[in-house]
């Protein structure tokens, strides 16, 4: 059933491309297809990303009409992306799939999940209150079985785990009096760091952290940077469908460039978009937790440096 979850996030990120551009000139089996193959690679159960998507567009009008009477106070416009797909993807498997596969209370917890992970901070208590809602509406179907007991997973041990380095920066540059940074933004909503793998092929292959961060961010935005300082590190842990679980260690920099207008690549998976803003705006954005402390750093050093 991992691959079931796995299989909405790929669902979830390609609705969020779909909705971003209001549905048109949208193939949405080859933006799939293409989430697929970068996040998920090997996954077998492709057709339940095929099946579910082919529902959730060919209902989303009812489904849509069904949130704005379950949610009244929160007018269709004005829920975020993520928030609203996460409520058609719960919707329809707990409105319209078939309930031997997805039982409702499976639908419901898989669309909280899926608000932890991808959505804001109240994200969760939104989708859980929106989709109790209409389960109550509905007459809480299955509410009587027996919940299986999750199997509890054993704790890993990282350091038996294969490492991937990654390497990433928060760039700035001047523009007369003003300080501007870099920063790309996700399908899931969020604004962060410019990041790729450090030597990860054999031309490469010897590369150290501050090389191949200066090699990633030009590919990435095509910016070239010069290193300042070390600002952290972050490690987790990734699970892939068919290599397992890997150790992902990423060093982020502090680095400077010239203030030019950023170009995105077009094949950087999980990225729509690339923006420079200046300190002021920070604050405002929608930023990972574990990359909010690096910024608040380096605005530190960039403000004593000024002084």
């Amino acid at each position: 059933m991992a691959n079931r979850h796995l299989s909405r996030s790929i669902v979830l990120q390609t609705l969020f491309e779909w909705d971003f551009n209001s549905g048109k000139n949208i193939n949405l089996k080859e933006v799939a297809l293409r989430n697929l193959k970068e996040f998920a690679p090997g996954l077998e159960d492709d057709v339940f990303v095929y099946s579910l998507l082919e529902q959730i567009v060919k209902k989303h009008k009812v489904i849509d009409e069904i949130i704005e009477k379950a949610a009244p106070d929160w007018p269709l416009d004005k829920i975020s992306f993520i928030d609203k797909n996460i409520l058609r993807i719960g919707l329809t498997e707990l409105l319209f799939g078939d309930r031997t596969q997805v039982p409702p209370k499976v639908a419901i917890n898989e669309a909280i999940e899926l608000a932890k992970t991808y959505g804001g901070e109240n994200s969760s208590k939104f989708v859980n209150g929106v989709l109790g809602a209409v389960y109550k509406e509905i007459g809480e179907p299955g509410k009587e079985e027996k919940s299986k007991k999750k199997k509890i997973e054993e704790p890993v041990d990282i350091t038996k785990l294969p490492v991937e380095k990654l390497g990433g920066a928060l760039v700035y540059a001047k523009k007369g009096n003003d300080i501007y940074f870099a920063l790309v933004h996700d399908v899931f909503g969020y604004w962060t760091l410019s990041k790729g793998k450090i030597g990860d092929s054999p031309e490469i292959a010897n590369e150290n952290a501050e090389e191949g961060t200066i090699r990633e961010i030009k590919e990435e935005i095509g910016l070239d940077i010069t290193i300042k300082e070390k600002l952290g590190e972050n490690e987790y842990v990734a699970s892939h469908p068919e290599k397992g679980k890997t150790l992902k260690k990423v060093i982020y920099f502090l680095a400077e460039s010239e203030y030019r207008e950023l170009q995105l690549e077009k094949t950087c998976g999980g990225l729509d978009g690339a923006r420079w803003f200046q300190f002021s705006e920070i604050p405002e954005l929608r930023i990972y937790n574990d990359i909010v402390p690096l910024i608040a750093k380096a605005i530190e050093i960039i403000s004593k440096n000024n002084n």
